[in-house]
Formats: C-alpha cells, sequence, structure tokens
C-alpha cells in the first residue's frame, strides 16, 4: 500500500468513528493509530478529555510535556478549542496528515463540548444576575438555580479569588480559573465560579451552603490548588459572610469584594474573612457606591501614593508602620530599619503634601481612614527603595 493510500486509509477511519458518534476517546485512538504516536487531548480550560499513550510512561510524558512532546493548539475558525499533545513513536508524522487530523479533532471537540460551554455561559449569567440582585424574586431565583445544580435554598457565601503574576506568563487566567472551579466544586459540588469580569484575572465563586463552613473550605481549598498550578504568582483570596437569605448575595459579594481589596495589601497573607476585617467592615456601604470613599482617599493620602511613584519613596509605608506602632517613632523606626530621624523626616513632608499633621490624632485619624479607603477600593501601595540617599542625615533629596 502507497503513503498515500494509507494516508486515506487513515483518514477514513477518523470519519467513520466521527459518524459513528463513536466519541473523543475513540477518535483518539483511531488518530494514535493513524499517527503511529501517543497523544492526550485537552480542552480550553485545562481538562483533560482523552488519551492514546502506548504506555503509562508515554501518558506522564504527555501530561508533563517533557522533552519529545508536540503541543498543538486546536482551532476552529480563530476559537481556540483545546491542545493536542504528539508523542512520536518512531518518526515525526507527515505533516499534512497531521494537519488533516488535527483539523477533524478539533471539530469534533468544540461539536461535542458546545452544549456545555453554553450551559456554561447560562450558569455564569445566573450567578452575576444573582449578584447583582437582578432577581427580586426569592422562588424565582431558587428554581432558576436548581437549573443550574445549585441548590441556595439554605442560602450561600461568595469567595473572591485573585491572582498576580510575578513575571509574563501566557494563558494563565484561563488556568487559574480551570483549577479555582476544580476546588471550589470539589468541596460544594453545585458551585458556580465565573470570571469576575472579560480581563479574567479576577475569579467569583457563588457557594451554596453544602456544610456549615463550606465557605471557609472553598477559600482554602482554591489557594492550595491554585499555589500547586500556578507557582510564582501573589493571591488574595477574600470571602464573605453566610447569607441566609439568597436575596442578599449582593451584600456577600461586596464583603468578599472588600476582603480581597484588604488582603491584597497584607504581604503576610493571602486569604482573608469578612469577619478578620476589622474596623474596615464600616466602609462596607460604600462598596456599591464607592465615588464618597473615593474623594476621601483623593483628599487625604492620594497625594502621598502619588509622590511615592515618582521618587520612588515610601511615605505611605512609613504612615502604615507608624500607625501599626501606636504612633510610636522609635518603633516605626526599628521596623523599618531606617533612623527616626528619617521617619520625622518623612512626616513632614506627609504634612505639606496632605495638610494633615500625625502629631494630632485629628490628622492621624483622617490618614488611617484614607489609608482603609484606599484599601478597600483596590489600591495597592506603592513600595520605594530599600535605602533613600540622604537618609543618613534625616532628609531625601527630592
Amino acid at each position: 500500500m502507497t503513503a498515500g493510500a494509507a494516508d486515506l486509509g487513515a483518514l477514513a477511519a477518523i470519519t467513520d468513528a466521527v459518524e459513528a458518534g463513536a466519541g473523543l476517546p475513540e477518535i483518539l485512538r483511531t488518530a494514535a493509530r493513524a499517527l503511529n504516536a501517543s497523544l492526550i487531548l485537552i480542552d480550553r480550560s485545562g481538562v483533560v478529555l482523552a488519551v492514546a499513550a502506548r504506555s503509562s510512561a508515554d501518558e506522564r510524558a504527555l501530561m508533563r510535556a517533557t522533552e519529545g512532546v508536540r503541543t498543538i493548539e486546536l482551532r476552529v475558525a480563530d476559537t481556540p478549542v483545546g491542545q493536542l499533545r504528539l508523542r512520536a513513536r518512531e518518526r515525526a508524522p507527515d505533516a499534512t496528515l497531521l494537519r488533516l487530523i488535527t483539523a477533524l479533532v478539533a471539530s469534533e471537540v468544540d461539536r461535542v463540548r458546545a452544549p456545555e460551554r453554553a450551559s456554561e455561559r447560562a450558569a455564569i449569567g445566573f450567578q452575576r444576575a444573582v449578584l447583582a440582585r437582578q432577581i427580586d424574586q426569592r422562588d424565582d431565583l431558587l428554581a432558576r438555580g436548581k437549573e443550574f445544580g445549585i441548590d441556595l435554598s439554605a442560602g450561600a457565601s461568595v469567595v473572591v479569588i485573585r491572582a498576580h503574576p510575578r513575571a509574563p506568563t501566557a494563558d494563565w487566567r484561563r488556568r487559574m480559573l480551570a483549577l479555582a472551579r476544580r476546588a471550589a466544586r470539589s468541596v460544594a459540588p453545585g458551585a458556580i465560579v465565573a470570571p469576575a469580569d472579560d480581563d479574567g484575572g479576577e475569579v467569583i465563586a457563588l457557594v451554596p451552603q453544602s456544610s456549615r463552613d463550606a465557605g471557609r473550605r472553598v477559600a482554602a481549598a482554591v489557594l492550595r490548588e491554585i499555589e500547586s498550578g500556578l507557582p510564582g504568582f501573589a493571591y488574595a483570596i477574600g470571602r464573605s459572610r453566610h447569607a441566609a437569605d439568597p436575596l442578599d448575595l449582593r451584600r456577600a459579594r461586596n464583603e468578599a469584594l472588600l476582603a480581597a481589596n484588604v488582603v491584597e495589601g497584607d504581604p503576610d497573607r493571602s486569604e482573608l474573612a469578612f469577619d478578620e476585617t476589622g474596623t474596615y467592615q464600616l466602609l462596607l456601604p460604600h462598596m456599591d457606591d464607592p465615588a464618597e470613599l473615593r474623594r476621601f482617599y483623593e483628599h487625604t493620602v492620594r497625594p502621598l501614593l502619588l509622590y511615592d511613584e515618582q521618587y520612588e519613596t515610601d511615605l505611605l509605608g512609613t504612615l502604615q508602620t507608624f500607625l501599626e506602632c501606636d504612633a510610636n517613632v522609635n518603633a516605626s523606626a526599628a521596623r523599618l530599619t531606617t533612623h527616626r530621624h528619617t521617619v520625622r523626616y518623612r512626616f513632614e513632608r506627609v504634612r505639606e503634601l496632605t495638610g494633615l499633621d500625625v502629631s494630632s490624632s485629628d490628622g492621624r485619624e483622617k490618614l488611617s481612614l484614607g489609608l482603609k479607603a484606599m484599601r478597600v477600593l483596590g489600591i495597592a501601595v506603592p513600595r520605594g527603595p530599600a535605602t533613600e540617599p540622604g537618609a543618613e542625615g534625616g532628609r531625601v533629596r527630592r
């Protein structure tokens, strides 16, 4: 048999499997025989759909994408639908045959997963409607939830998950969503996990009250999963209190967002519950309409943030440390590993920029609330260099 006849026979075998509705595992096995290779098929969210490997060693190599494994992006038109990983057994397969087979496999993946994607989009739409309180009838909300497999009759909680890469990383948002979804559903099977916006850098989980502490367990499971699956990232996870009435889930969303914003400024932890946010809770009513909160921030600590960004100083960090040290300059200097004269100089600059004096209780109170407003708004504190020119004399050159 000629090479061309063999190729046509391979294509005919795959086409027969597709037409017979044999399913992705059988189609992949047919493709593996045609290409004389071990294959693994992965959807666009990172879920393994099928494996056709000659041995367990081949399967492990495909899963880890080790040397000798080729990864082919599967697309239908311009839409990515998954990946095909290939490990040739003897020689590389014919390029034309491989292209035809991958096109067939991509089309089948797109066809098979289309109903699931439509259901997923509908579930995401439901989650967003619930959290925005666009459904104002409890019975209607519960009935629609059951259509997506989530029982909200005992209430629910909300978990907000954020990841920030410390180095450029390709396609991490989709991976984060897949990891968070898998972890959340392992604890609360009906949980709806969706990107908060089109950017995908933030994920929201709507967690039904399947157990007394479902929200806490979901947050812990998600943190473990993303720390393992996305190493080298910074994380911020906030979780709400339990909302017994599902019509209160908009408030729960705001609680989780507030907690995530607060913990994002904490270098010592990655996860925070709303109950642990202390006096930040007083600012919760401003989450729906943060205009007044932003105005207060702009009239207090925003000039310090702009100064720190421009001159790479650390006025905000120094102020925050000073307030945490009960307004003790010596303790602040010790924690910052700098001279007390440098700390005092920075406070002179704070007074010049804001008109607020840290030596007065009114000034400290307003600056403290300004810092809290900044955290609740999700504005990160810039960090200056470890040392500053002129610090030895208690002055920092502008």
